[in-house]
């Protein structure tokens, strides 16, 4: 070998030796990056998943609405990799958390599942909110309906009245939209003032209260109120007849006149894409998790006011939940008045199940 080729051969030998120290004190960070940039973009790509699937839920910035836990807590983001993903994957029984994963009847990859549990651990909140707010999908706020202070103290003022008065409240805040406001009854929900009910024993209306009603609308709401508040309602239920005697007026829900408009249609289409697409389909044709409502059959088969209490009570035995604390009255119209616009158009095919 000539001298140069020797030189050359030993200058390549030294730039190899002093390269490996480099690469090898360089290579850790590298991978650090590559592992914060998978991070990144398992967390970006599943905001808008969350926003157009879980927003609705858990809120557009993770705060939770109504009985739905918020997300933004330390609790959660603390819990393990494996847990989240079975709660993701799986749902969680008496909730309605439903089983996302496709394997178990959902509509996420086992990819999205994972990166919905990196979104989880490491969302930045403040940005998930915004982003909800840019696509239009931020849901609407929980509504209460409100009960008098002068109705509260009238029953209060009579014998066991903080429980009537618990009772009333519970009542109005989740019965009446299907029981109707003064207890008679409307054409999905029998009526509360009946004297063949009260012949019943106590304890077994407050096992169907807790328990609900499979096939019906009649949801189990052991999850979802106290036990006092149970007891509370079923009481009142059982004195009905003599608060009315008493002067007692139950609270009112606003009757539907169901009009339709351009206007209501587009809002009623906001709303179903925000709170109903990620169940129902895009312009309601359905999924693995819930039935189509663009559907011919169901449509003629439903009345407007039907489809309204279902929408405001929720199925019972289903995830349908109740949207009537959340949305307003016209909110409500609006998205009967979307589903109903689809109609001429629908195609023929089997109803949903309203029920087990």
């Amino acid at each position: 070998m000539t001298t140069p080729m020797k030189i050359i051969g030993f200058l390549a030998t030294l730039i190899i030796f002093a390269i490996i120290p480099i690469y090898s004190w360089m290579e850790p960070t590298h991978q650090e990056n590559l592992l914060a940039d998978y991070y990144t973009d398992a967390v970006l790509s599943s905001t808008d998943i969350y926003a157009e699937n879980c927003a609705v839920c858990h809120g557009a910035a993770g705060q939770g609405i109504g009985d739905t836990p918020p997300l933004n807590s330390e609790a959660v983001r603390m819990m393990s990799e494996n847990d989240l993903i079975k709660v993701i994957s799986r749902g969680r029984d008496s909730t309605l958390m439903a089983a996302w994963a496709v394997e178990e009847g959902g509509i996420f990859s086992t990819s999205q599942v994972n990166d919905l549990v990196t979104f989880v651990q490491q969302a930045n909140w403040e940005y998930v909110d915004a982003r909800v707010s840019e696509l239009g999908l931020t849901p609407p706020e929980v509504i209460e309906m409100e009960v008098s202070e002068e109705m509260l103290a009238s029953i209060t003022a009579l014998e066991g009245g903080e429980t009537l008065a618990l009772g009333l409240t519970t009542y109005a805040e989740n019965c009446a939209a299907c029981h109707g406001s003064n207890g008679a009854g409307t054409m999905i929900a029998p009526a509360i003032d009946s004297v063949d009910l009260r012949a019943r024993p106590k304890d077994e209306i407050i096992s169907l209260v807790n328990n609900g009603v499979n096939g019906t609308l009649m949801a189990s709401w052991q999850n979802i109120l106290a036990p006092e508040e149970i007891n509370a309602a079923v009481e009142m239920i059982f004195r009905w007849d003599a608060l009315i005697a008493s002067g007692v007026e139950f609270p009112e829900v606003e009757m539907m006149s169901f009009a339709s408009t351009p206007e209501m249609i587009a809002d009623g289409q906001q709303l179903f894409n925000i709170a109903c697409k990620s169940c129902h389909g895009v312009d309601g044709y359905g999924s693995p998790m819930a039935p189509a409502l663009n559907n011919q059959l169901f449509l003629e088969q439903t009345p407007d006011a039907a489809i309204y209490q279902i929408v405001a009570g929720g199925i019972s035995g289903t995830l349908m939940p109740a949207w009537g604390s959340r949305l307003s009255d016209y909110d409500l119209q609006s998205v009967v008045a979307y589903l109903r616009s689809q109609e001429e158009n629908a195609p023929s095919i089997l109803p949903p199940v309203l029920g087990n």
